[in-house]
């Protein structure tokens, strides 16, 4: 059987007053006239049923009636077999504010999107199985106790813990117990429990990758830390750099550094961890893209290396899809007490049916075949980038090929990245600097530049618009060299 919602409306909140000594009918006509009159009912918006309003209002049904035909006489409603009645067009006062009405008193100015958009850190979102997340829902709520549909555990579903943290072990070679993993609601907000939980602990200083994900030294400042940026080179974070920072925590993104590309050497490997021994320190680790290798097998977690002194974080915004909102946190025991305590006073978690869905879709390897099926897209979006580039850009350079959705466009000698970006957002492209990713410490030391550059994302684009969107980056950039 078949239920058509098609006629249901939200109710109406008007009042009658039966001490008023004026006729009920009347006052059910004023208060829909002022209702339309001051915008509260829009152009085009239908009307409660007859038969509803007069249940809501407690008064006869022909009245309503009564109160709909003099209306319609008047030219306030129209009314058409089939779709009910509905406010007429023109009737509304301008005075009445209406949702169409927030365009124009929004004084922010307001930007096309790009045709093409390179945007950094976006999957491909019309890769995303709805098939497989649909069957993964509906197995878990057919499947779930009764009492599983409450506020579950703080930590996060148990079924789901276990999973993440077998893994994590098998394909990111970390050391995981499912007790001191937490679920969160994506990566932001497991970070900000866990940095809340470092200000706890007595930690006061942070370093951040410079250049890094951006807004990152705006959440560690919210959080209470202080801020040092630590220089990047091809070989990862300046491990020297950030012992002389006197930060004794980092927060690094070691397997696809963010945004140059840059694998953390095993020679920064062992030497950060030596640094975490020395000043009592903690590393948290972004493990946000390393799913997607493409020349070479996976680098490990940096986790496994020292899960004493690595907080590792990770969500599917980057395998699947940001709307989903969920995430991990996996955590030394000493830390696990306070994140959890985070968690439990700013909300009450992760729904528990998505977690058990996302369960299900590892368990059953949907989850592996999906990565399969995209990873192979990827790297062939990668090649046509490499090949654009080539052919369009005399000059540029490219580096972070070996992983992830996205690049590093290294410009020529000579061009104005702002400029650039300006101009190729006009042109229809979307595109970041390199400049957009740099921290802003809370010390004065010196920096040096950054190399003209831009962070390409090709996660959600497709073959045909790398090509265009190259081809016109390119000619802004023949034309300003």
């Amino acid at each position: 059987m078949t239920v058509d919602f098609s006629g249901l409306v939200p109710g109406l909140a008007l009042e009658v007053d039966r001490s008023a000594g004026v006729p009920l009918g009347h006052q059910v006509q004023d208060a829909l006239r002022g209702a339309i009159r001051s915008g509260r009912l829009r152009s085009g918006e239908r009307l409660p049923s007859t038969r509803q309003l007069a249940d809501e209002l407690g008064v006869s049904r022909g009245l309503v009636v009564s109160a709909y035909e003099q209306l319609l006489a008047e030219g306030y409603v129209v009314a058409t077999v089939g779709s009910g009645t509905r406010v007429a067009d023109g009737v509304t006062e301008s005075a009445g504010f209406t949702l169409s009405d927030a365009a124009e008193v929004d004084p922010a100015p307001r930007v096309p999107a790009p045709t093409i958009d390179f945007g950094y850190g976006v999957p491909d979102l019309r890769a995303f199985s709805r098939r497989d997340w649909l069957w993964a829902l509906g197995d878990a709520i057919r499947t779930m106790r009764n009492v599983d549909l409450g506020d579950g555990a703080v930590e996060g579903d148990g079924q789901l813990r276990a999973v993440l943290a077998a893994y994590h072990q098998r394909v990111r070679a970390g050391c995981v117990d499912p007790a001191h993993t937490v679920v969160v609601a994506g990566f932001r907000q497991g970070l900000t429990f866990v940095l809340s939980a470092l200000v706890a602990h007595g930690i006061e200083r942070i370093g951040l990758e410079d250049p890094g994900p951006r807004d990152h030294d705006h959440i560690a400042r919210r959080a209470g830390l202080r801020v040092s940026a630590v220089p990047v080179d091809g070989d990862g974070v300046r491990v020297d750099h950030l012992r002389a920072s006197g930060a004794r925590a980092v927060l690094l993104t070691p397997a696809h550094q963010c945004p140059t590309g840059a694998v953390l050497s095993p020679t920064r490997r062992h030497e950060l961890v030596q640094w975490a021994h020395e000043v009592d320190g903690v590393i948290l680790e972004d493990d946000y893209d390393a799913e997607f290798r493409y020349d070479r097998q996976p680098v490990g977690s940096l986790q496994g290396l020292a899960p004493e002194r690595v907080v590792a974080l990770g969500s599917v915004s980057k395998t699947l899809a940001p709307a989903l909102r969920i995430g991990w946190v996996f955590t030394p025991p000493r830390f696990r007490d306070g994140i959890l305590t985070e968690k439990r006073l700013s909300c009450r978690g992760v729904p528990q049916l998505d977690q058990a869905a996302l369960a299900r879709l590892i368990q059953t390897g949907r989850f592996d075949r999906h990565l399969r099926k995209v990873r192979d897209s990827y790297r062939q979006r990668r090649d046509t980038l490499v090949s654009a580039v080539t052919e369009s850009m005399a000059g540029a350079t490219i580096t972070g090929l070996d992983a992830g959705h996205h690049v590093l466009l290294r410009l020529p000698s000579g061009v104005d990245e702002e400029q650039l970006v300006a101009h190729a957002r006009a042109a229809g492209v979307g595109v970041r600097g390199l400049g957009d990713y740099r921290v802003t410490p809370d010390d004065e030391a010196p920096r040096d530049p950054l190399h003209p550059a831009l962070v390409i994302g090709f996660g959600n684009v497709t073959i045909r618009q790398i090509r265009e969107g190259i081809g016109v980056l390119g000619r802004l950039v023949a034309a300003r060299s």
